[in-house]
């Protein structure tokens, strides 16, 4: 498992977190899942592929069970980008773990019996961008689209995805929230509705978590390297609120913001057509520099998304 995954995952997988996601979104508020209920569950399904055997794999997934008995299992998937895909995905992380239901035994006389009882499968899918709602499939219809004859739409299922847009959940929502998740999606709320961001003072239970998950989350890897930096820990300690993880975030932001300044320009003269040679020139830019932005704006060509670039450029200087 790569060392995104594992921060992505860190704070969702934590009882506690996960039980207020499900209580606040699923049951409305109702405190109906106890974190001690919650039981850590496989997250890995193989399945064979066109040439090959193929890993399926979960963001997080849990038991709920009550005395021994399991309700359910929940599934929770972290999604920044809308994907096509997702219904399919979803179908198939349900579909193995109803799979793994279906198991029996012989006894002595022979008989067939069944040694795990049914219990039903619910996957969330958390989408935290911010920029815009939702717009690819929400259902398996919906992911077929001109492959699905009229025909047969009645004989397919209806399968369709728990989307929950973490960027546009109403105040009675994000309230609702008693958990660390309350901070992750505060930010998100903000930004869609402000495009700014106020930190919190409240006292984070989880730290670590939350800002590996906010790093990850938002491209923007000054939220983990907090706890890298050994001279920022000597002068101010370990931050025990967002606003004190901005504190350390806006002193690091004058590189940012004239990094996103020269890719502007850059890209700018690239929709001219002019190459890297020619553009270090003209803005008496060390060319080493600006040739690494052409390289990585070439991906978001011939738009060039200029945020997208940026993330890029950020993530390859703090690597």
């Amino acid at each position: 498992m790569g060392q995104k995954d594992i921060t992505e995952k860190a704070l969702i997988q934590l009882n506690d977190v996960f039980a207020d996601i499900v209580n606040n979104l699923v049951f409305e508020g109702k405190q109906r899942v106890a974190e001690n209920e919650l039981e850590g569950a496989k997250t890995h399904s193989i399945y064979h592929g066109e040439t090959t055997f193929r890993e399926l794999e979960r963001d997080v997934s849990k038991f709920w069970k009550k005395k021994n008995i399991r309700i359910a299992l929940l599934g929770i998937e972290n999604e920044t980008i809308p994907e096509n895909d997702m219904p399919l995905r979803v179908i198939g992380y349900d579909g193995s773990a109803y799979r793994d239901q279906i198991r029996y035994e012989t006894d002595s006389e022979g008989k067939r019996i069944k040694t795990v009882s049914c219990y039903p499968v619910i996957t969330l899918v958390l989408y935290f961008g911010y920029n815009k709602h939702w717009d690819k499939a929400k259902t398996l219809h919906e992911a077929l689209g001109d492959n699905l004859d009229d025909k047969i739409k009645r004989l397919i299922p209806e399968y369709r995805i728990n989307l929950y847009e973490i960027a546009y959940l109403t105040d009675e929502q994000l309230k609702g929230f008693k958990s660390d998740f309350r901070f992750v999606a505060d930010y998100f709320v903000q930004m869609q509705r402000t495009g700014h961001y106020t930190g919190s003072k409240e006292k984070i239970k989880h730290v670590r978590e939350v800002l590996q998950l906010m790093s990850v989350l938002t491209g923007d890897g000054r939220f983990a390297k907090i706890y890298d930096d050994s001279d920022w820990k000597k002068l101010k300690g370990e931050p025990e609120n967002m606003c004190e993880a901005l504190d350390y975030i806006e002193q690091r932001g004058m590189a940012r913001g004239e990094d996103k300044q020269l890719i502007t320009i850059v890209c700018r003269k690239l929709r001219k057509g002019k190459d890297a040679e020619q553009i270090a020139e003209d803005l008496d830019e060390d060319e080493i520099r600006v040739q690494m932005i052409c390289d990585i704006a070439e991906d978001y060509a011939p738009e060039y998304d200029e945020e997208e670039i940026l993330k890029k450029v950020s993530a390859l200087k703090e690597a």
